[in-house]
């Protein structure tokens, strides 16, 4: 539109009558939008109407710059009740609509309930604080620093071969996924003198073939004691209040000579398998015994590393499987069903621990 021709007042007066003749006949949300777009808006007809005045003669803009404004005010203020009578009509009609009947019963919520790795690892702390023991929390990705070096496993030693490492970083400074929650052993003696007690649970991760009593990534639970005068006897003691606590006082333990690198001597720890009663299953492998994790005499070299005085303090260290335990506890056939993220064992594991 143009109004640089003779005539704009007559211009003027033909866009007034089209807007207010569409303005009427505005129903939905919509339609009201477009109407103010296409006459109000940044781009629209009356604002090109008011830009335009530039081109009519010095003597008449003023007087056309007035008209377009009123032009400008009037639309605006009709445009107001049509919209909220817009507004209102839609929002009844919404209500009608979306209307709740409220006799109708609610609806039952769904309720979250602890994963039975969870429940574990808190019955766990809650046992180890009543002997004395503080529990807590390391890094899951780890310098081999920590996870090897100070635990009595150098580059060159055999046994690092059968950790079955998953490697994140080999260029510059060796970085893994941790195979063991035992690098918190090193990391706490280095942060704090003896008496030491504390527990450590956590994730591990293992390069190895998963079966009804093996995954890649289990859950561990590291313990460390270091005092004067520590000895096999506090292990067993320990290990033995353990497992009363959580399988009842009818349970067995059994520790055999075993190696690992950061203990001297080290011990199997098994209880006897409480799914079969000792008779012998899969999960046990028909012995009737389940490894629940390596334990021993804290390496003389492992206190070395931290600062400490071998022949000042000794202690004992050992390594749960917190997985094979809720096993044992919760009367679980098979380990894999605590990663498989099945709904339905989540819900009849909470209905029945109550």
């Amino acid at each position: 539109m143009s109004i640089v021709q003779p005539g704009w007042s007559d211009e003027i007066e033909i866009l007034r009558r089209e807007s207010l003749d569409q303005l009427v006949a505005l129903a939905t949300i919509v339609e009201a939008a477009e109407w103010e777009s296409t006459f109000l808006g940044p781009k629209g007809r009356v604002t090109l109407l008011l830009r335009g005045l530039s081109k009519l003669p010095v003597e008449e803009r003023p007087l056309a710059g007035r008209a377009a404004q009123l032009l400008r005010n009037e639309l605006a203020t009709a445009f107001e009740p049509v919209q909220d009578r817009i507004r209102t009509e839609s929002l009844k009609a919404r209500l009608a609509t979306d209307a709740v009947d409220v006799s109708l019963p609610g609806r039952v919520p769904t309720i979250g309930a602890a994963h039975p790795i969870s429940t574990m690892i808190d019955e766990l702390v809650q046992i180890f604080a009543l002997l004395g023991f503080q529990a807590v929390f390391g890094p899951e990705v780890e310098t081999a620093r920590y996870n090897f070096d100070l635990l009595n496993i150098p580059a060159d030693h055999p046994a690092r071969d059968v950790w079955d490492t998953i490697h994140v970083e080999t260029d510059g400074e060796e970085i893994v996924l941790r195979t063991h929650t035992s690098p918190m052993q090193a990391r706490t003696m280095e942060r704090i003198r003896p008496p030491v007690r504390v527990i450590v649970p956590g994730i591990a991760f293992r390069f190895e073939s998963q079966d009804a009593s093996h995954e890649w990534q289990f859950t561990q639970l590291e313990g460390l004691a270091v005092d004067r005068n520590i000895t096999l006897a506090d292990l067993k003691g320990t290990l033995q209040e353990l497992a009363r606590q959580l399988f009842g006082p009818e349970r067995r333990i059994r520790l055999r000579c075993d190696y690992f690198p950061f203990v001297e001597p080290g011990v199997d720890f098994a209880v006897d398998c409480a799914i079969c009663e000792g008779r012998g299953c899969r999960v046990c492998k028909h012995t009737g015994w389940l490894e629940m994790g390596g334990a021993g005499m804290v390496h003389p070299s492992v206190l070395r590393g931290v600062g400490y005085d071998p022949d000042e303090v000794s202690g004992f260290a050992f390594g749960l499987g917190i997985d094979r335990l809720a096993m044992m506890k919760y009367a679980v056939d098979d380990l894999r069903a605590f990663a498989n993220n099945d709904i339905r064992f989540i819900r009849d594991f909470a209905r029945a621990i109550g």
